[in-house]
């Protein structure tokens, strides 16, 4: 298991060297989502995610997110973007990360986590924001999902998101697409705040 771990790591390195050196002395560094709809300004936690949110951050430096589309949205549980464009087409992601699912965070509505496969260790690009309490994606007997931030302001966006339409895409025929697209413009990275701002 140890082994494991240091080899995970060790491949999450080169993955996560942009994120890191983003506001690198900044624990909650902050973004805003802009999107179709408004605003969504986040908090992430690298004291606590510290490989999920520079992951992240790494897809926000490197513009992966612009122009994408929140391609998956269920009601009272999840709204989940980060991995395709406006035209369904996949963006080009980064070695999967080791998960964190483990460090006190819970999926609380208002936060934002990593999106994965059933594979414990397999996310990459994709986040979803919690539309309601999910105990059980919080890690008990298996693994969680990585919860790495928390929405700051923008939760009216989610509330207004969690009354959208969806549908079976017909290209794709994915289940729970949104009918009408909401789109993630960009990301941007929030200036750090200087001492007498704080």
């Amino acid at each position: 298991m140890r082994a494991l771990l240091l080899t995970l790591l060790l491949c999450c390195s080169s993955v996560l060297q942009a994120g890191e050196t983003v506001q690198a002395d900044n624990l909650f560094p902050k973004v805003v989502f802009h999107t179709s709809l408004g605003d969504i300004k986040v908090e992430l936690d690298r004291s606590r995610a510290p490989i999920a949110a520079n992951n992240f951050l790494s897809y926000v430096k490197t513009e992966r997110y612009n122009d994408t589309i929140f391609h998956r949205l269920i009601a009272d549980f999840v709204l989940q973007g980060g991995g395709y464009k406006t035209d369904f087409e996949p963006i080009t992601t980064l070695d999967a990360i080791f998960n964190e699912s483990g460090n006190g965070l819970r999926n609380e509505i208002g936060t934002i986590a990593m999106a994965r496969t059933s594979n414990p260790h397999s996310a990459t690009s994709q986040f979803y924001f919690n539309l309601s309490d999910n105990q059980n994606l919080d890690p008990g007997s298996r693994w969680g999902y990585t919860v790495f931030g928390r929405v700051m302001s923008g939760m009216d966006i989610l509330e207004q998101v969690n009354e959208w339409d969806t549908s079976h895409h017909e290209v794709t025929g994915w289940p729970d697409v949104p009918v009408e697209a909401i789109i993630l413009h960009t990301v941007t990275l929030v200036p750090e705040a200087t001492a007498d701002e704080r």
